[in-house]
């Protein structure tokens, strides 16, 4: 006997206690591999998209979930970890799956918004009373200053904070040198590099590391909402706007027979209920209902975009490729 939603049904019934045939009835079930801190946000909205879904179709659909660092769940995807849908921390990781032939190119018109379900900005975790007074990104350029920062090599919310670190120079008028620069002075006061950012913020929160953290100003709201952290947040200006895209993994929905449930869940996320959980957990809304509903939730400071860079793609060759800015730096500020 299998039990859905409190009540048995009987394996072998043809018919489903709401009336409907039994082929209309047979489970789907969907695999979501998404990024750590991700998790509190799809632990509602799952159920939410399974009850929508149920409705419209009748269908009983089970959803499994794997969260992890957004660069090893994408190796994790590539190397053969049959997720139906990813949402990961950033485009530049759903193009290497994409890279790899796991999702066909354009993915990113197949949804609204460019397949951005939420956005976020990089903000400072500081001690109580701010003792080293960190507000500013150029604060951060202090020897005297230990910063928490998730490693870029397996953190996609690491790779924001870098791109934050260099935009802070760059887009306020500064050289790509004076950018490396900074960047290599900062990372030289960063003395352990978590794996993820929920990793980062168990450091600095729990094990009271550090002096700064840097992390994703939904990873503070949400520590602020469960008691877990009470100081004030700062949010550095100006500010990378932080975009999580969603992507069905099309070679593995087409060989399971998932296609059509996976490509309705990801079309859910950007649903008023949905886009009401991500506000609620911290992540800033992306559609204009979204928005609405949250506003004077967040506050508002001037943001630049991947694209500022030349977007994912060059980003991922330039920044974070094999002997590209990161490896450099890396090398230099240890």
């Amino acid at each position: 006997m299998a039990v859905i939603a409190g009540l048995p049904l009987a394996a072998s019934s043809s018919f489903s206690l709401f009336g409907a045939p039994a082929q209309a009835q047979q489970k789907k079930e969907l695999l979501l591999v998404s990024y750590a801190v991700t998790k509190s946000a799809y632990d509602r909205i799952i159920p939410l998209f399974q009850a929508d879904y149920r409705k419209q179709t009748g269908q009983i659909v089970s959803v499994k979930t794997s969260y992890g660092s957004s660069g090893s769940q994408t190796r994790a995807v590539i190397d053969g970890l049959e997720a139906d849908v990813v949402g990961l921390a950033l485009a530049g990781d759903i193009l290497k799956i994409e890279e790899a032939g796991l999702i066909k190119p354009g993915w990113e018109k197949e949804n609204p918004n460019n397949s951005i379900i939420t956005n976020s900005l990089v903000v400072f975790f500081t001690r109580a009373g701010n003792p080293k007074k960190i507000t500013s990104w150029k604060d951060l350029d202090n020897k005297n200053v230990d910063v928490v920062t998730a490693n870029p090599k397996t953190s996609g919310g690491a790779r924001w904070n870098f791109l934050g670190l260099w935009g802070s120079i760059t887009q306020t008028g500064g050289s790509e040198t004076q950018a490396r620069n900074f960047v290599t002075t900062v990372y030289k006061n960063v003395e352990v590099l978590p794996k993820d950012a929920r990793e980062a913020t168990d450091i600095f929160v729990k094990r009271k590391q550090g002096d700064v953290l840097l992390n994703y100003e939904n990873e503070a709201i949400l520590a602020k909402k469960t008691g877990e952290w009470t100081v004030p947040y700062k949010i550095p200006s100006p500010n990378i706007l932080i975009e999580g895209p969603i992507a069905v993994v099309d070679k593995n929905v087409d060989k399971k027979g998932t296609r059509k449930v996976a490509e309705a869940f990801t079309r859910f996320l950007y649903t008023p209920a949905a886009q009401k959980v991500f506000s609620e957990n911290g992540f800033r809304p992306v559609t204009a209902q979204g928005k609405a509903a949250a506003k004077g939730r967040f506050q508002s400071v001037p943001t630049y975009t991947a694209s500022e860079f030349g977007g994912w793609r060059a980003i991922n060759a330039k920044i974070f490729g094999k002997r590209g800015l990161w490896d450099s730096i890396f090398a230099r500020s240890r």
